[in-house]
């Protein structure tokens, strides 16, 4: 009795740590974080005033002394020690900690990217420990988000995932549980914004904020031909006079800013087919492509991707939230949980 009173005080969160977001998935609850991977950091006092969704509305509205912090470049830690407070913060949050620490610390899977180091793993693994977690489980995150989808990953199927997130796409053929092959290029949903920044500045004079070039892909940036043309406000600063501006974009304009990146990642989709086993590519012909992430939502990247590779192309049913999904149900199947992840080699009771 004592024991099963002892590990239902143990919470079990599976968290997908990413550039633009952190998303956290309690076992009983569900989803119950998806907040922006940012952190206000006070330089004079090096305290923390805000995570998350507050710290993301004092980006570039700070004074000096306080930084908002962004600790996940491309999907790997820059920044350990505020990575580890953000961490905790997330996780104090889901597990409602005050009392009975000793007794309430979590079990956790979390996401990590496929290109990264064993120094890198291990850092992940640190900096989750010393947040507060017991046990730490590592999955690389087209297997989280392929369990998340419910995808056959286990059986000898080739299953390909294309994952657009906000610093990296990660492309992967998934097969009995592992991945077969794989590439992660730097060409994502913050490139995106790059590259609506920068047409604006080229063509209309105007300089925007990150904020206000997100809106306008959210709102009308596509990756193909729309049925139905869309144009938005685009508001910004004036380069010859310095004051604002505004001036209204289609959504042709929007696409001819990101067709160079969208092309980046199609080539790199084929490129993988190409070095993929002939008897999985025909399965990922007949079966298609999965796309999950952010940048999955950006309309009509299934059209572009699958003219150009001729295979169907789904987007995943809430592919923002597929990865953490995938951790979520790990934790309620312990055997699949371990043939696909690396449990912590460390133990911080």
């Amino acid at each position: 009795i004592m024991k099963k009173f002892f590990s239902t005080l143990g919470k079990q969160i599976g968290i997908d740590l990413g550039t633009s977001n952190t998303l956290v998935y309690d076992k009983e609850k569900g989803l119950i974080i998806n907040e922006p991977s940012v952190v206000a950091v006070n330089q004079k006092t090096d305290a923390i005033v805000a995570v998350g969704s507050e710290a993301r509305k004092m980006i570039g509205k700070t004074p000096q002394h306080i930084v908002a912090i962004k600790p996940l470049v491309d999907g790997v830690i820059s920044d350990f020690e505020v990575t580890e407070k953000m961490l905790k913060y997330f996780i104090d949050k889901a597990t409602g900690v005050t009392g009975w620490k000793m007794f309430s610390k979590p079990r956790v899977v979390i996401g990590i990217p496929l290109e990264i180091t064993e120094v890198e793993k291990k850092a992940v693994e640190d900096a989750v420990l010393h947040a507060g977690a017991k046990e730490v489980f590592l999955i690389e995150t087209p297997i989280a988000a392929a369990i998340g989808c419910n995808l056959p990953i286990q059986e000898a199927i080739g299953t390909m995932i294309v994952d657009i997130g906000a610093g990296t796409t990660e492309i992967a053929v998934l097969s009995l549980g592992g991945v077969v092959t794989w590439k992660t290029i730097k060409i994502a949903g913050d490139e995106f914004n790059k590259n609506i920044i920068n047409y604006a500045r080229t063509h209309f004079n105007l300089v925007l904020g990150e904020k206000v070039a997100e809106e306008i892909k959210v709102k009308i940036g596509s990756a193909d031909t729309l049925s139905t043309p869309l144009e938005t406000q685009m508001r910004g600063r004036d380069i010859i006079s310095g004051l604002p501006k505004e001036i209204i974009v289609n959504d042709a304009q929007i696409r001819e800013s990101l067709s160079r990146s969208i092309q980046i990642i199609i080539n790199n989709i084929k490129s993988t087919l190409e070095v993929t086993p002939p008897e999985l590519v025909a399965d990922i012909y007949e079966r298609g492509i999965t796309l999950i992430g952010g940048g999955a939502l950006l309309k009509n990247i299934s059209v572009a991707i699958s003219k150009a590779t001729k295979i169907p192309v789904h987007v995943a049913e809430d592919p923002i939230t597929a990865v953490v999904r995938g951790t979520g149900y790990l934790l309620d199947d312990d055997v699949l949980l371990k043939s696909v992840t690396s449990p912590s080699t460390q133990d911080s009771n």
